[in-house]
């Protein structure tokens, strides 16, 4: 990406959870590919994550540089927002002498010096912090759920609206390698018309947050594991005519019925206790079989008749290039990008069929 005539985006993170060190790892792989954005605040309750006190795995730097003098009255307050530590040469998450810190996410969307603002706090919190963020000016990459129904994602689609900035909620699977490629090979029916599509999303719940154990914070393994697959199925093919769910709330399989298109779409999703993370798909074409395993040597594999050979993949992350594709559309100001709140509140909608379909037992025509 050319960045010479952009000027440096200044990320806030609200949130230095398990997302939000994602994020800010991502950040900081882009800004070091030469991607016009540089973390200059974070905002989390918690004083160890304020102070940088957390490693992300496979993916931090050994950071050392020398704390420069305030040039302005406006720096030396910002100084004074920073972090205490000024230990060198330790694996941090970030500097906390070149970062901004803040107890309250207010203090974060008042700093002039944030631009754009990823928000990774718990799901409950995700629509009045994006519509804080929206008001106060800043570009927003919210965390996926955008909302846990689709009224309150309505509220972030009006404001979205409403402001000049722009706004993308994170529904990974859209940028996660091997699914963008399987989204092409639908459009163009590289290998005829899609047969037959099946997704599984299975794991135990989330451990590293009591927020978990609260199914009317979070959503439960339909919202948290499901939501996933809910969202590329209507990506890929729109939406269905009627839904039919069994299960539970925690783990459910949908079926998505298109009078039009292909004959058998189905979804399996949610927590099992104990479990390890699988995530698959299985799509067969007419002339194909694309096969995607999660943590296998070649996750996805195409199979023609008896040969099979793997695909080859980009070699980064999907939080890498959804970070990196909000940062292009920011720089190029593109507001009909990959993922929107608008389809955020569709997907919203579809799942509050699939419950619906879960209480009564009977498929749901939307």
């Amino acid at each position: 990406m050319d960045t010479s005539v952009h000027a440096s985006l200044g990320v806030g993170m609200i949130g230095l959870g398990f997302m939000g060190r994602t994020h800010v790892a991502a950040y900081e792989s882009a800004r070091r590919a030469g991607y016009p954005c540089r973390l200059v605040a974070v905002c989390d309750r918690q004083a160890e994550r304020r102070a940088g006190q957390v490693a992300v795995a496979g993916n931090i730097a050994t950071l050392d540089t020398p704390r420069a003098k305030p040039a302005s009255p406006g720096d030396a307050r910002r100084e004074a927002a920073r972090g205490v530590s000024r230990a060198t040469g330790a694996a941090r998450l970030f500097d906390p002498s070149q970062v901004c810190v803040y107890a309250d996410a207010a203090d974060l969307l008042a700093d002039p010096a944030v631009q754009l603002v990823s928000i990774c706090t718990p799901t409950d919190t995700h629509v009045d912090l994006t519509i804080a963020a929206l008001r106060a000016g800043k570009h927003v990459l919210v965390e996926k759920p955008l909302a846990l129904g689709s009224a309150d994602a309505h509220r972030v689609v009006e404001a979205a609206a409403a402001a000049q900035t722009l706004c993308m909620p994170a529904m990974c699977m859209r940028f996660w390698p091997g699914w963008p490629w399987l989204k092409a090979a639908i459009d163009a029916q590289t290998y005829g018309r899609v047969e037959s599509a099946v997704f599984t999303r299975l794991g135990s719940p989330p451990a590293w947050s009591a927020f978990y154990q609260d199914v009317q914070r979070c959503g439960g393994g339909m919202v948290d594991m499901h939501i996933h697959d809910t969202d590329f199925i209507r990506w890929c093919f729109g939406d269905p005519q009627s839904v039919a769910s069994t299960g539970t709330e925690q783990h459910i399989t949908t079926i998505y019925r298109y009078p039009s298109g292909p004959p058998h779409v189905v979804a399996e999703g949610g927590w099992i206790d104990g479990l390890k993370f699988r995530m698959r798909y299985r799509v067969a074409f007419e002339r194909a079989v694309a096969e995607f395993e999660f943590g296998r040597e070649h996750p996805l594999m195409l199979t023609h008749g008896n040969l099979s050979e793997p695909v080859r993949l980009e070699p980064l992350s999907a939080y890498d290039l959804e970070i990196r594709y909000f940062v292009e559309a920011i720089a190029g100001g593109d507001r009909d990008f990959r993922a929107t709140v608008a389809d955020a509140e569709a997907v919203a909608r579809l799942l509050e069929a699939e419950r619906e379909s879960l209480l009564t037992g009977v498929p749901i025509t939307l």
